[in-house]
């Protein structure tokens, strides 16, 4: 009889006003790669942090290898052999990569050899980090790799990954997988969180679905569709978008020889950018994190006035040098990727949250109208469909997905000119994702001029009219959507491009002869 590697049984958390986990059981084997799904705010986190023993349960019972464990914090967790990458990272900003990484491991270990060690599993893995590099100075992207790395140096029983590709490039994923499958193999369970469901069904065993706290289904994904495991997670298929053909305008973002040295030691120098967003139309921005695009969305949000002047232009007017609320005046509005403490305050409510980047409930003197405020909260909340306390409610109340929404919402419904969104649907569940891509094709066909970053390949396929590859501070030119392919993309992450024209140079010159 084979001994379960974790057993969940009953497990209940309640939040004031709200309850995560509800009699929730599940079992994990050895050696499986087991999926746990659901929408944003079904409560997978919750349920991964009382694995880890960063929350502790009211009721229920957790197995670990046969015995009943009470995991009291996350060092008894490794200490059993759990380990886990989380979503919202778990990293001291003004400590190295070395110095977070050593926090976890054996305290014999040296700090070079925990340096020697994180290069050569970042090397294994394709998971490019300098040791010696302060936390401040990554990207989110960049954070992640830290935490995988992280993990995989404790030699786990238990893997826990929460969205661990998200950043990573085809070619990495599948290099992950194998890594991943090798750990399987070797009788490492791995509890495996995604709202990638094509992911589920390559790599996972198993599948537990969790809805509103509660367990709604057990299934095996290779058995399942992406429709019957949407059906499972959401109640229903996603809708469909609304492609239509390109029927684009006037210029409205020209950006032309912007060239500009990182101020951050750590950070990547842009070179020659050259790119066109024109009205109705989606332009997007693929690449591997920390390849130049903190830069040039901090050039174009006007939060980095160095920029040349000429190189960026909104019609008619050169913004350059502008402050991000001269470039609002004229209509850009901007989501970043950092959702907590950029896109939001945290400690403020939805409604005073909508003042970041919409004036129109300040009366004279600017005294705020909050009557009219708390009503504009409560639309947004609405119509995207935000789980969320009312306006009031403090945005580090909500869940990442949620939290997206409600930022998105709040820049499309300012009616932009312009929108700039990094990351859009990063970490946010497929039925989420759908209507945020939705509203976006629905901006672009009201007039707007939308440019997406995202290290989403099939995002970007999906909502994008053109493209652009981003590698080490380079812009690629721009590739109709009918042209790409995921391996032509993948291949233009690692700066390939240049090779690529001239094969197609050469093919035509073949042709010709």
């Amino acid at each position: 009889m084979t001994i379960t590697r974790l057993q969940l049984s009953g497990i209940t958390k309640r939040y004031p006003g709200v309850v995560a986990n509800s009699g929730v059981s599940l079992t994990v084997l050895p050696g499986s790669v087991h999926a746990v799904l659901g929408e944003n705010g079904a409560g997978k986190s919750t349920l991964m942090k009382i694995i880890y023993g960063s929350v502790k349960p009211d009721e229920g019972t957790v197995t670990f290898n046969g015995q009943t464990v009470n995991i009291r914090n996350p060092q008894e967790a490794r200490a059993l052999g759990i380990s886990m990458v989380f979503q919202h990272f778990s990293l001291f900003d003004t400590l190295t990569v070395a110095e977070n990484v050593w926090l976890g491991l054996d305290k014999s270990l040296t700090l070079p050899e925990v340096s020697a060690s994180i290069t050569a599993k970042a090397a294994e893995y394709g998971l490019d980090i300098d040791p010696s590099r302060p936390v401040h100075t990554l990207s989110v992207g960049e954070m992640q790799r830290v935490e995988i790395i992280r993990a995989l140096l404790t030699r786990p029983q238990l893997l826990i990954l929460d969205e661990p590709t998200s950043v990573l490039t085809p070619q990495a994923v599948e290099k992950l997988f194998v890594v991943l499958r090798l750990l399987a193999a070797q009788g490492c369970s791995i509890l495996y969180i995604s709202h990638k469901l094509h992911e589920i069904r390559e790599l996972c065993d198993a599948c537990t679905v969790l809805r509103g706290g509660k367990v709604t289904g057990v299934c095996d994904p290779r058995q399942e569709s992406n429709a019957s495991l949407s059906r499972l997670m959401i109640g229903a298929e996603p809708p469909a978008l609304n492609v239509r053909e390109l029927h684009a305008g006037a210029s409205v973002l020209e950006v032309s020889g912007l060239t500009l040295a990182s101020d951050d030691p750590f950070g990547t120098h842009l070179a020659d950018i050259a790119l066109n967003v024109r009205a109705g139309e989606v332009v997007g921005i693929a690449g591997v994190s920390g390849n130049g695009q903190s830069e040039l969305l901090y050039c174009l949000s006007g939060e980095d006035m160095r920029a040349p002047a000429g190189s960026i232009r909104m019609g008619s007017n050169d913004v350059s040098r502008l402050s991000p609320g001269k470039r609002r005046a004229l209509g850009l509005h901007f989501v970043p990727e950092e959702r907590l403490g950029r896109g939001a305050v945290p400690t403020l409510s939805l409604a005073h949250n909508l003042l970041l980047s919409r004036n129109d409930a300040l009366g004279a003197g600017g005294w705020i109208k909050v009557g009219a405020l708390r009503k504009q909260a409560a639309e947004v909340i609405a119509r995207y469909n935000v789980k969320a306390n009312g306006p009031d409610a403090a945005a580090k109340s909500l869940s990442g997905g949620n939290l997206q929404k409600f930022i998105v919402g709040r820049e499309i419904e300012a009616k932009p000119k312009l929108l700039i969104v990094s990351q859009p649907t990063w970490g946010v569940d497929v039925g989420a994702a759908a209507q945020i891509r939705g509203e976006i094709l629905a901006l672009r066909d009201a007039g707007c001029a939308v440019l997406v970053v995202s290290e989403e390949l099939d995002e970007l396929f999906e909502i994008s009219d053109r493209l652009h590859v981003i590698a080490k501070g380079r812009l690629s030119p721009s590739l109709d959507r009918k042209d790409a392919t995921i391996e032509r993309i993948g291949e233009w992450m690692s700066g390939l491009w240049d090779s690529d024209k001239n094969n197609n140079n050469q093919e035509t010159a073949h042709a010709a002869a």
